[in-house]
């Protein structure tokens, strides 16, 4: 099928902004797909106009409709940033299809404030969890963020705040590109008493007060920086196991056994797209793992409530799985196993005599590593000082054939 589908980004300088390319479409489609906003800002034509369905995943059933009719859908800047291109790409081929992107406003606000854009980091909370920023948040950061709405602003100044950052410099674009744009710049921990457009940027210049909680993206957070009641993989160990699992962009993890949701809430700050799910069968550590996840930038973690193996039945296969703790319970390798997508990664830890014997029985039979890890960290003896030894954790390594 040849093209039918015209996706064109529109700015605030509405139709008067668009290239010759952009109208032409819009000038030859039957059908014009937008929201409120945007559709406003078209002059007269014969085109049936359609906004946007509530909620917006029946965007799928609308589009498909039109399948074969010339249509054209409007889209808030560049449809590819952060835009609904991506949606409608799930369902319709690329082939048919015709994109038309404007100026999305991350290089709006980055051409406001002379800022290069790859020296920043470029996300949004639209139609996402606010929490999505704690990631982001590191000395120097630059950062530019599509939000929600005019809410979005005392919130991500809130968790500024919270995590000693209040200093940060926070500017807000609004209505970028149209007659009433406007730029209002001051810091997290004292923004201005007024309401912000709905239509809003911000771009925010992460300044560490002193006493910054500084959270890295590399694996191996400090264990005060999560709720736990002491059943948590502790800090070098969770590197190594981090490191075991080998965390790639769009891959799943199975947490099993999550305790805080450590293993798995690292794993998904660790690099673009990862997600995990948490098995925890116990109610006030599932608590636990949702303030964590909040907390540290990883309000998509997923918590199941029940034990291996009955939590896995409905869960998509896992690119990786950690068994934390109850691996010799029947079926909870068997089937995690037998789930896990080929060359996917295992990591299993230990640390009684029974576990390691278990897995000295499943090394033989799949192969992979088993290490000892063995930690010791500075005591008090009086008045002298020592190294005392934790206990000690045995790893199983395996990458499934």
């Amino acid at each position: 099928m040849s093209v039918w589908l015209s996706i064109i980004g529109i700015g605030e300088d509405g139709f008067e902004g668009l290239g010759a390319r952009a109208r032409h479409a819009l000038s030859a489609a039957n059908h014009v797909i937008g929201s409120e906003r945007t559709l406003a800002m078209l002059p007269p034509s014969v085109a049936q106009r359609y906004e946007w369905p509530q909620p917006f995943a029946a965007v799928v059933e609308q589009v498909k409709a039109r399948r074969g009719q010339s249509t054209a859908i409007l889209a808030t800047g560049d449809p590819m940033n952060f835009g609904v291109a991506r949606k409608i790409l799930t369902f319709i081929p690329k082939n048919e299809v015709l994109i038309i992107p404007h100026l999305s406003a991350f290089s709006l606000a980055a051409s406001r404030l002379g800022w290069s854009i790859p020296d920043c980091d470029c996300f949004t909370i639209h139609g996402r969890p606010a929490a999505n920023v704690e990631t982001f948040i590191q000395p120097d950061a630059r950062l530019l963020i599509l939000t929600e709405d005019e809410t979005s602003v005392a919130e991500v100044c809130r968790r500024l705040v919270a995590r000693g950052f209040g200093e940060s410099r926070v500017t807000v674009l609004e209505n970028m590109g149209g007659d009433a744009e406007a730029a209002t710049t001051f810091s997290a921990d004292s923004p201005p008493a007024k309401t912000w457009s709905p239509l809003n940027t911000l771009a925010v210049h992460c300044i560490a007060g002193t006493g910054a909680r500084i959270w890295s993206r590399l694996a191996g957070l400090p264990d005060d920086a999560f709720n736990h009641d002491g059943k948590i993989t502790k800090r070098e160990i969770r590197a190594m196991t981090l490191a075991a699992l080998t965390p790639a962009p769009d891959q799943l993890l199975w947490d099993v056994g999550a305790g805080s949701g450590s293993v798995g809430i690292e794993w998904m700050r660790s690099t673009r797209g990862c997600e995990a799910i948490a098995i925890e069968p116990d109610a006030e550590r599932r608590a636990m793992i949702a303030a964590n996840a909040d907390q540290l930038g990883a309000p998509r973690l997923k918590v199941i409530a029940s034990a291996a193996p009955i939590a896995y039945d409905g869960l998509p296969d896992p690119h990786a799985v950690f068994i934390g703790g109850g691996i010799s319970e029947p079926g909870t390798f068997e089937r995690a196993w037998e789930r896990l997508r080929r060359g996917g990664r295992m990591a299993a830890n230990v640390v009684t005599l029974e576990g390691e014997m278990h897995l000295y029985d499943l090394q033989e039979k799949h192969g992979g590593e088993l290490v000892r890890m063995d930690v010791s960290t500075l005591t008090r003896v009086g008045n002298l000082r020592a190294m005392r030894p934790r206990m000690a954790v045995t790893q199983w390594r395996v990458t499934k054939p």
